[in-house]
């Protein structure tokens, strides 16, 4: 089974407004598929849509290699997830939340709850009611609860929400680990770009209910090299050095200051001793790499150049 999630032509009408367009995802087995886009672009409806809390207008979802179905509840015993802000019983702790998690799905593994609570890091906090808890700790135990039964596929939405840079390191680590570990499928949605980029397989981009692009994480960085750039106020001499004498033909003039050169193979002081040593003045150099945020707002913006 080559993809362990697929939706096709995944459609969701509200009233007169389609708010998911035809949506298609193929989400490989073992993979961590990031899924992208601005607040309202439909994200959390199409997430909806897969863990069957909302049902398609028209199109369909395959899990598991199965058609879902309203009847497909034996489906959802090898699914984890969060949508949204996890909700849970206030006045109880932690772990006795995670004990009636267990009872309503059926998983009765005595170990499985202290794991759950040491792979999210969220330990000595017997006696505490969640609703004592902070934001983070609520994430985490968000976290915990999906991961319980180690499913085979697991759906977050925004799991990053209120953790402090520690604790996004952490669960960063963890996804991994949850991956290579214990070989789960991991879709999961966020404005954190930055970590997506360091755990991504895949990423999806939604746009107003409609599919951007799909597209391999090894792509976008293989097609988004960085670029070296330079100021100088001797734009008319520099062009000469570095178009005749470096004789480099990839690059391209920003403004009357500003060369950007998309040259590999050569380095910042190649560049800057071929320039002092005829005569052009560098004011500033440096090497710079282009993001998957860079990416993501070129395909927002209409698939334009980065700039």
């Amino acid at each position: 089974m080559k993809y362990i999630l697929q939706a096709k032509n995944l459609t969701k009408v509200y009233g007169n407004k389609e708010v998911v367009s035809n949506v298609n995802l193929h989400v490989r087995k073992g993979e961590i598929y990031g899924f992208l886009g601005p607040n309202g672009a439909g994200k959390t409806t199409i997430m909806r849509m897969i863990l069957n809390l909302v049902k398609p207008t028209t199109g369909e979802i395959v899990v598991f290699g199965q058609k879902l179905l309203s009847t497909s509840y034996e489906l959802f015993k090898r699914v984890g997830s969060i949508i949204e802000y996890p909700v849970f019983y206030e006045k109880l702790t932690a772990r006795e939340n995670l004990h009636l998690h267990t009872q309503y799905i059926g998983y009765y593994d005595k170990d499985a709850i202290d794991n759950a609570l040491t792979m999210v890091n969220l330990v000595d906090i017997e006696e505490k009611p969640v609703k004592d808890f902070s934001l983070g700790m609520k994430q985490r135990l968000g976290i915990a609860r999906a991961i319980l039964s180690k499913p085979e596929l697991l759906i977050l939405d925004e799991p990053l929400n209120g953790l402090d840079p520690v604790g996004i390191k952490e669960i960063r680590t963890l996804f991994k680990i949850l991956k290579e570990d214990y070989g789960m499928t991991i879709l999961i949605s966020s404005h954190n770009l930055g970590e997506i980029e360091k755990i991504a397989d895949t990423i999806a981009i939604v746009k107003d209910g409609h599919l951007i692009n799909e597209v391999l994480m090894e792509k976008i960085r293989a097609e988004n090299v960085g670029y070296i750039e330079l100021e100088t106020n001797n734009m008319k001499k520099s062009v000469f050095v570095i178009n005749e004498v470096l004789k480099i033909t990839n690059f391209k003039i920003m403004d009357t200051q500003t060369i950007r050169i998309y040259e590999t193979a050569i380095t910042e002081g190649e560049i800057s001793k071929a320039l002092i040593l005829n005569d052009v003045l560098v004011s500033k150099i440096n090497k710079k790499e282009h993001t998957l945020e860079d990416y993501f707002l070129k395909m927002i913006n209409g698939g334009g150049a980065i700039a």
